[in-house]
């Protein structure tokens, strides 16, 4: 019975709305990794440099930094007309349209620095319309709906794997597409078929009600001034201090305060390292793909299309074990099937192309990412004082997107000291995941979120 109840909160209007936010905050991540990581690839560039343009992905990991900003600043015109959250997601999602259509003009042997410059503003419009997403997102829901928020946390990591899975079959299938049929620049031509899904998403963006927050800033105007009349004196300089310590260092002391130096240093260490090794391998296995001798086709139908069946069946089922079992059990779950998972490929490329292999490999590294998105989402959203959700979202969040990006940029530079060794890169990649489930051991029994 109560299965069935947890059920029924998906068919709730709000997580379909919820489901198309996600999608939004996905979608950028095709254009500057499978999609950029091949085209690299296929213009000749090496891996280590393939590998090292993904540092690109490193702004994620700082737009704790610029949340604030995006609270606070109403964007001219829009802020009005739309909403100050779908204002910010509007103007992100502009950016990253004009950007692909200056990718369409670009060779990246001639002018890889402007191609990765480019990379870098759509990397910075997608962390920064990401913070207002997940704003979005949480306020979808009301403060005392705990199976809502577990429910729509599914549902977020269920949009952001359609617009991530989607986006990349049809990328994918565009670029073989114009490469068939004689285009020389196809894929220029494919990032602006890409441009017209943004203008879709622009338009259902539409339908995603936003509520009405009427205080937000007379709030935060009195958080200021009682930092104001704590420094004893209204100027300029007191001004600027007190925005600065009541939207940055306020959600930050609150988080220690909250739980203590020692457990807030171990929920950052594993937050930080959860994923690493899932990030190295994702970050190299699509030329891990095309090396091992699979076409742009086959990566998409068995990378992409099945792995976006399978992501949503267990992304949803994730979201009702996390509410029957905890996000922390559900973790603990997630990490040894990652860990699993990439031994499955480290087997795959001892063993030589097979397609059996190829699709189980890539339905269970599906599987638990999934399981771990999920946990993870509601996890950290457990975490948050919901006085200062978004800047405290967007901190976990980045410190989480931090060991991912950063750590793994060297991805194809330790592919090349292997010697082009995948089996023993994949090795390595499983093993990875235990420092962060140690950390998760250390400090499961103390940590302060209502449920173990």
């Amino acid at each position: 019975m109560k299965l069935i109840k947890n059920i029924l909160i998906y068919k709730d209007i709000r997580m379909l709305r919820i489901l198309l936010l996600g999608a939004i905050s996905g979608f950028p991540w095709v254009l500057i990794g499978s999609s950029l990581s091949l085209w690299l690839k296929e213009e000749g560039l090496s891996r280590s440099t393939i590998g090292w343009a993904g540092l690109i992905f490193g702004v994620y990991a700082f737009n704790y930094l610029w949340a604030p900003i995006v609270d606070r600043i109403q964007i001219p015109l829009l802020t009005k007309k739309l909403g100050h959250r779908r204002a910010w997601i509007v103007l992100m999602q502009i950016t990253i349209l004009l950007s692909l259509v200056i990718w369409s003009y670009i060779n990246p042997t001639q002018n890889l620095t402007l191609l990765i410059s480019v990379g870098l503003i759509i990397a910075i419009a997608s962390a920064t319309q990401d913070i207002t997403v997940d704003a979005l997102r949480i306020e979808q829901i009301n403060v005392n709906e705990t199976k809502s928020m577990a429910a729509g946390a599914a549902m977020a990591v269920v949009g952001w794997w359609t617009g991530y899975k989607l986006g990349g079959v049809i990328a994918l299938f565009a670029a073989e597409y114009f490469e068939n049929a004689g285009v020389v620049d196809y894929w220029q031509t494919t990032f602006l078929i890409l441009g017209i899904l943004i203008i879709l998403m622009n338009v259902g963006l539409m339908f995603v009600h936003e509520p009405i927050e009427s205080d937000r800033y007379f709030r935060q105007n009195q958080t200021d001034k009682l930092i104001q009349n704590k420094l004893g004196s209204n100027n300029l300089v007191t001004n600027l201090i007190a925005w600065i310590s009541g939207t940055i260092g306020g959600p930050i002391i609150s988080f220690f305060k909250k739980n203590g130096f020692a457990i807030a240093m171990g929920i950052l260490g594993f937050v930080f390292l959860f994923k690493i090794g899932e990030a190295f391998l994702g970050r190299m296995s699509i030329v891990f793909y095309k090396e091992i001798g699979f076409s742009k086709g086959q990566i998409a139908i068995y990378s992409k299309t099945l792995g976006w069946i399978t992501t949503v069946i267990f992304t949803l089922l994730g979201g009702i074990f996390a509410m029957r079992f905890g996000s922390i059990k559900t973790m603990f779950v997630a990490g040894i099937m990652m860990a699993l998972t990439n031994l499955l490929f480290a087997v795959l490329a001892w063993v030589g192309k097979s397609e059996l292999l190829f699709a189980v490999a890539v339905i269970a590294d599906d599987i638990s990412a999934a399981f771990a998105t999920v946990a993870f989402v509601a996890f950290i959203s457990l975490l948050v004082d919901r006085t200062y959700t978004a800047t405290q979202y967007a901190l976990l969040a980045s410190i989480g997107t931090a060991g991912r990006t950063t750590l793994a940029s060297s991805s194809g530079a330790l592919v090349d000291w292997l010697n082009g060794d995948w089996g023993t890169f994949f090795v390595l990649t499983a093993i990875m995941v235990i420092p962060s489930l140690i950390c998760l051991w250390l400090i499961k029994n103390k940590i302060k979120i209502g449920e173990k």
